[in-house]
């Protein structure tokens, strides 16, 4: 079991003294961990069910050390981790550490408050207002979105919550006009690249699966939700009776970053007296930068807006900002007032209570995080960071158009590439085309050298690569790519993908 604590020196629920040394070893082998990241495999390599074998079925009747804690940390933990922080991380979207984030997120767990309402900790109520208000004014959000008046910001875990709350909202707001027994009418509108958070979200809220509707995209406009198909779809549900509750359109979708046109849209929603959501999770970060804010264009017609500084804002999860025009809208679907929790201020409405604008009660201080990154970074740091990803994407965009096996999906927009292998015979049914690309997947994440995932758009198979990772440098997106080529040529070697010496000549037709 490791070396035992002896009685006198084992660790007390809270000694200043002893987490003071036991701080500096853990910042220690944090450090040391970054400063190692690149050695490990980026996509972990255990089987299912490996950490059983290795770790005792029971708690420790005992104390043990640290330093045994942190050896089983290095020898058994590390080995299934899949290293979200490596430079060489490109799956999914990224999801940002900093050392800004990372001091934000150890006060926070110092001073360990539960701030459910204003009472509980003022101080964290009130810098969340703060900082959300500050990074509103970084979007340049209209006023509306202020705490100044009716509306204003609260951070949520992440933006399958944000959704789920707009949506209660937007169902309640509903039923309020409709009548309370008109639940199973109400509609909901999102595209067929919107996050399936929505769905989820339609499950809990008690929205009738059929009518969620996943309105279909294609590449004619990018995969941008077309105001066309959305105004036919809501034509046929009011011709049946349904009522159009919610529209959630998307400012970087997560298959291919793909931007709705929110202008069109939110005029849309506004005719039908809908709610107008927009999602901007992943690409909102950009928009603090002018020449990206263009993206956000139309946000004046929303009644909510999210996007998730833990993504690509040097926040370290979880924290994900949802404004709301209306903060009354959340709290008359969300609050609740046993008499264990009543008290002057909040009697008195002088003061925000954030219990009543999430799901749960209980909240952590992570604006501290955000108050942290925004001022130990400052705006012209964030905006720098955020140039530098979205040049080495398009640097990595450049090197695809340069080899003319690889064709890019989909038009870059903001640090996220979709591309594709082709083989050598470009009348390759689409079948073995995705077949080739779900093996040249497989085949790189297997090195160990780099992780990316994947989409389909259209009925292609896509590899996505989506830089974002703090550490990234040029060299890694240079690496990347060699990995990549090299992969390719085994895979385009084989029997099955080489061209025929014997070519048929419908080929050539």
């Amino acid at each position: 079991m490791g070396h035992q604590l002896k009685m006198e020196e084992k660790l007390k629920p809270m000694d200043s003294e002893q987490l003071r040394e036991c701080g500096h070893k853990m910042v220690d082998f944090i450090a040391d961990y970054y400063k190692t990241i690149e050695d490990f495999p980026v996509l972990s390599r255990v089987q299912p069910g490996y950490l059983h074998k290795l770790i005792p079925g029971s708690a420790p009747d005992r104390p043990e050390s640290l330093e045994d804690v942190l050896d089983d940390v290095r020898n058994k933990i590390l080995p299934g981790v899949t290293h979200w922080q490596s430079p060489d991380y490109f799956a999914y979207f990224p999801s940002n550490s900093s050392t800004a984030g990372f001091l934000g997120e150890m006060l926070s767990a110092g001073i360990n408050i539960v701030g459910f309402s204003w009472v509980t900790s003022p101080a964290a109520t009130e810098l969340e207002m703060i900082v959300l208000d500050w990074l509103a004014k970084l979007l340049k959000l209209p006023e509306e979105f202020l705490s100044s008046g009716k509306g204003g910001g609260v951070i949520q875990g992440t933006a399958s919550e944000a959704v789920l709350v707009v949506l209660l909202a937007a169902r309640d707001k509903a039923l309020k006009k409709a009548g309370k027994h008109s639940l199973e009418k109400l509609v909901v509108y999102v595209s067929d690249q919107a996050h399936s958070s929505m769905k989820k979200a339609c499950q809990i809220a008690g929205i009738h699966h059929e009518n969620c509707r996943i309105l279909k995209t294609d590449p004619s406009t990018d995969y941008a939700l077309s105001p066309d198909v959305l105004t036919d779809a809501i034509t046929r549900d009011l011709s049946t009776g349904l009522i159009p509750a919610i529209l959630c359109a998307t400012v970087g979708t997560t298959s291919s970053t793909a931007v709705d046109p929110l202008v069109s849209l939110g005029k849309i929603a506004k005719s039908y007296s809908m709610w107008f959501h927009i999602d901007a999770a992943y690409a909102g970060s950009s928009c603090i930068c002018p020449e990206y804010r263009h993206y956000i264009d139309g946000v004046e017609e929303a009644d909510s807006f999210n996007m998730n500084p833990h993504k690509w804002f040097l926040t370290n999860f979880d924290c994900s900002a949802l404004w709301v025009k209306d903060q009354n809208d959340l709290i008359q679907s969300l609050s609740t007032d046993p008499e264990y929790l009543r008290n002057k201020a909040s009697e008195a409405n002088l003061v925000v209570d954030y219990k009543d604008w999430q799901i749960p009660l209980g909240r952590r201080f992570r604006s501290l995080k955000l108050w942290m990154v925004m001022r130990l970074y400052g705006l012209e740091g964030l905006q720098s960071y955020l140039r530098n990803h979205i040049s080495l994407a398009k640097l990595f965009e450049d090197l695809v158009h340069q080899d003319s096996r690889f064709e890019v999906v989909t038009p870059r927009k903001f640090s996220l590439v979709c591309f594709r292998l082709l083989p050598p015979i470009k009348k390759e049914d689409d079948d073995r085309v995705n077949k080739l690309n779900r093996e040249l997947l497989d085949a790189v994440n297997a090195t160990g050298k780099i992780f990316v995932s994947h989409t389909v758009l259209s009925g292609k198979y896509a590899i996505r690569l989506a830089v974002g990772a703090p550490l990234t440098e040029e060299r890694h997106i240079i690496a990347a790519w060699k990995v990549l080529q090299e992969n390719a040529d085994v895979l385009l070697s084989t029997s099955e993908y080489a061209p025929s010496l014997c070519i048929g000549i419908d080929h050539f037709i």
